[in-house]
């Protein structure tokens, strides 16, 4: 059974949103402001439905102490958001966002949705069949321990930069378009957008440190993973 922790700070939403959901089966967490979130994360729910505009810090504040948070930056999260824009959205990707969903909330494409985020954070195909160390150059994946060796120091990457890392160095040399990466990170019906790979592969550079040249773009296709750093 998954559990979800909703977070906002309308009681009446709470409610509505903890009623619905329980009727799907999931077990439902609530917390009314940013602090309680962070509280209620450390019991690591399946998924988290977080508001924008609370107390007690807002829903940017929350995901980026969620993302930097070892013990929870792998929790997908879904922001609800009374108005969604292009800076929103651009924001939440930055921040480690899955999805939006724009009040008022429509409880069939709630569902939808968030049933596709936990399909896209289940194993990968990738990682299910890699589980022996993959090395390029400095850099030393060890998908069987979910580790990630930097000039042989570990370094933290959450769950799906991990994929997107290893599935770029198991396909070393050779060109991955977005597309093909999308379907075996996220899964071809899960709903992701290029920019979340761009995204996810900003932030693998930035980890991999003066190493980021191992990963090529291509532009207007995709990447490329130096089979010879």
């Amino acid at each position: 059974m998954k559990t979800i922790l909703i977070v906002d700070d309308e009681r009446d939403i709470l409610d509505f949103l903890k009623y619905n959901l329980q009727k799907e089966g999931y077990t439902v967490l609530t917390a009314k402001n940013g602090k309680e979130a962070l509280l209620q994360a450390a019991t690591k729910p399946h998924l988290i439905l977080l508001d924008v505009m609370m107390p007690e810090y807002d829903g940017w504040e929350v995901l980026k102490r969620l993302k930097k948070n070892p013990a929870t930056a792998d929790i997908p999260a879904i922001f609800l958001t009374a108005k969604k824009t292009d800076v929103d959205e651009v924001l939440g990707l930055e921040l480690g966002a899955d999805d939006f969903i724009i009040k008022p909330v429509s409880i069939p494409k709630l569902l939808a949705r968030i049933k596709a985020t936990l399909r896209s954070h289940e194993p990968t195909e990738s990682s299910r069949t890699a589980t022996s160390p993959v090395a390029v150059g400095a850099v030393e994946i060890q998908p069987s321990r979910h580790i990630v060796l930097v000039d042989g120091k570990e370094v933290f990457f959450p769950k799906k930069e991990f994929e997107v890392l290893l599935h770029l160095a198991t396909h070393a040399g050779h060109l991955v378009n977005r597309e093909s990466l999308l379907n075996a990170v996220w899964g071809s019906d899960v709903r992701v957008v290029d920019r979340t790979v761009d995204v996810h592969i900003r932030k693998i550079r930035e980890k991999l440190g003066p190493h980021a040249d191992y990963i090529e773009t291509v532009k207007g296709v995709g990447y490329r993973m130096r089979d010879r750093a």
